[in-house]
């Protein structure tokens, strides 16, 4: 469904483990918007929405809403740390573009 890096995954435990609420894992969805047509959509979630399509890599577990699952199906999501600013970065074989920033699809 999607894939974390390495990287990926020690960010967001790093987020879980600094967050003062609950967490049981990262939400990943798409939204109509941005640049390109969609953008993505991430946070740390206290459980599962009913319906949501639940993987887990390497302890952290990722959730992902049934309208998300077609655009970003086989989308690797890693966290890069550079010069310009650190963030998580999309590659995902179902766009056919992309915007500059990477956040925004189409």
């Amino acid at each position: 469904m999607i894939h974390l890096t390495e990287s990926a995954v020690n960010a967001v435990r790093t987020a879980i483990s600094g967050s003062t609420e609950p967490v049981e894992g990262l939400r990943v969805m798409v939204e109509a918007g941005g640049c390109a047509g969609f953008k993505y959509m991430m946070g740390l979630v206290a459980s599962a929405e009913p319906g949501d399509i639940v993987t887990e890599q390497d302890g952290v577990k990722v959730f992902v809403d049934e309208k998300s699952k077609p655009v970003i199906e086989g989308t690797t999501i890693d966290f890069v740390v550079a010069l310009e600013g650190s963030g998580f970065t999309f590659d995902n074989p179902q766009a056919s573009s992309q915007c500059s920033c990477g956040k925004s699809f189409g």
